[in-house]
């Protein structure tokens, strides 16, 4: 598909726990507009009318509380273990942020380059519409380690389906054009302004 703006646009992804976050604060600390894809979802799930109206066609009327406002666990109930209903979702909602990210980036043209941050990137194919794809690597322990740490809530049933509806560090690797390693035997700073060294260069041309 065709290019849609001038900007270089790169991509950021890797399983849950392997420090997405913390890697985009570094490179939102070298200047670099940030598009947070699971945040912008989010809201766009409880604040677009559009999508809210589909949500409503699609799941009825308990996908809304009396107040108008998403009945995430409602929502989140009938998604997690039923696939058909998991599409249905991400059929909405992706288009959504897709057009959302296309909006965002017409705003940061003067970027050196943008930065777009989703944990299902690759799952869901956009990355496809990108310059190039970093993945995140850790192992699994480790990311185990942290999801405990930052979501005490979560239990580890929870966690392990979470692990497993989402691609393997293997397959990520094998997709992406960098590897930043979040292992703890690496410094994260200057892998992450090499990389930024590398876009600046590319996005000049």
């Amino acid at each position: 598909m065709p290019k849609r703006s001038s900007v270089l646009e790169v991509g950021i992804t890797g399983g849950i726990g392997a420090g997405k976050s913390v890697v985009c604060e570094i490179f939102k600390s070298l200047g670099i507009p940030i598009y947070d894809a699971d945040s912008r979802s989010k809201w766009l799930l409880g604040n677009d009318e559009k999508l809210k109206h589909q949500l409503k066609e699609t799941f009825g009327a308990k996908a809304f509380t009396p107040d108008d406002l998403l009945n995430r666990i409602f929502l989140a109930e009938e998604v997690f273990h039923n696939p058909q209903q998991l599409e249905k979702l991400n059929r909405l909602v992706h288009p959504r942020v897709g057009e959302d990210y296309e909006d965002w980036v017409k705003q940061h043209q003067a970027a050196p380059y943008v930065l777009k941050e989703a944990a299902l990137l690759i799952e869901a194919g956009s990355y496809r519409r990108l310059d190039f794809l970093i993945t995140v690597n850790a192992p699994e322990d480790l990311r185990i380690e942290r999801i405990k740490a930052r979501d005490p809530q979560r239990s580890m049933e929870q966690i392990a389906a979470i692990i497993k509806k989402q691609l393997s560090e293997e397959e990520r690797q094998e997709i992406a054009d960098f590897v930043i390693d979040n292992s703890g035997t690496r410094l994260l700073i200057p892998q992450v302004v090499k990389l930024h060294r590398f876009f600046c260069e590319k996005g000049k041309r």
